[in-house]
């Protein structure tokens, strides 16, 4: 029987994929961690806990103490809020995951490990339509050199000590459920919030701005399918390439103003614009499609439609 931790599970991925993975081992199998308190239907579907991955006693107490056989690390300071606090974040994004891949290599019943990786790996000198897998990186931020060793790390505990651990570089997520923490794709999200609260938007990033995006639901998937699939399947031990839609606030407007005409948004970039603009427009994840089968399942109208009924449903807007 696996039994699952999962630190962030408060954070905008955690929360879904915390619910996910207890429909798939039961509720009492996955344990959700956080340092901050977490949604009620978290709390009430199965375990939760106060816990720090900064403290490595308290996190190698816990896995032994629950007999953990798998951990997702999605504790992490993203791109927009690390650059206001550079050291502290790439304290807390490194030292977090060294944490985390000693503890796999110290207790024997941990198998697996997912930690996610971005695309702000790459860079300006990075080829910035379909981005290969293997190619030129070079991040310019603080959140995108910290996710660079980060996969480093993971390949060279794999080679050195046998550690299973594996992760995607996420594009931007679009999710309805948990408001957005501080990247450099959160526009994808505020503008739809916006939009139904509001019927208007101030945009950081310039109208005509590509990046790969993903709707949660795909992204979940794609996480727990690569978690699921046989190691012998597996050709990277760092990161894999993935993407969805790519699009920009421009084209992500023009598709919400089919459902609400009135829509204004005024485009204000500010320094997340430069982060933007070192970033990939489009991403080659056909090796993932290879290694597990992965296809998106989400397009931009599909993600319109759901994102505009959700945030009203949960926001008790009449349509």
């Amino acid at each position: 029987m696996e039994r699952i931790l999962i630190i962030g599970a408060a954070g905008q991925i955690g929360s879904e994929l915390t619910l996910e993975l207890r429909k798939i081992y039961g509720n009492s199998n996955v344990f959700a961690t956080d340092i901050k308190d977490a949604q009620a239907d978290i709390k009430e579907t199965g375990p939760f806990q106060l816990l720090d991955v900064m403290d490595d006693k308290h996190l190698i107490h816990f896995v032994i103490r629950h007999k953990i056989t798998q951990i997702y690390h999605l504790a992490a300071v993203l791109s927009g809020n690390a650059e206001k606090l550079p050291v502290q974040a790439w304290h807390i994004n490194m030292n977090s995951l060294m944490n985390i891949l000693e503890v796999a290599k110290l207790v024997e019943e941990v198998k697996k490990i997912f930690w996610p990786s971005s695309i702000a790996v790459f860079g300006p000198s990075t080829p910035k339509q379909m981005t290969p897998q293997v190619t030129f990186m070079e991040p310019t931020t603080v959140y995108g050199i910290s996710k660079l060793a980060g996969e480093r790390w993971c390949e060279y505990y794999f080679k050195r000590y046998g550690t299973d651990i594996r992760s995607l570089r996420y594009p931007g997520l679009i999710s309805y459920k948990t408001e957005p923490g501080g990247g450099t794709t959160d526009w994808a999200v505020e503008i739809f919030f916006e939009a139904v609260k509001k019927g208007k938007y101030t945009c950081f990033l310039n109208e005509n701005t590509v990046q790969p995006l993903m709707f949660m639901d795909d992204a979940i998937k794609a996480t727990i399918s690569l978690m699921e699939a046989e190691r012998s399947k597996l050709d990277i031990h760092s990161a894999y390439n993935i993407c969805g839609p790519c699009l920009s606030p421009g084209m992500v407007t023009d598709s919400i103003r089919n459902y609400i005409p009135d829509f204004a948004v005024e485009y204000k970039p500010d320094f997340r614009q430069q982060i933007a603009d070192s970033w990939p427009q489009s991403v080659d994840d056909s090796l993932l499609r290879k290694n597990i089968g992965w296809q998106p399942g989400f397009d931009l109208k599909k993600i319109t439609e759901i994102m505009l009924l959700k945030i009203r449903e949960k926001n008790n807007f009449s349509k």
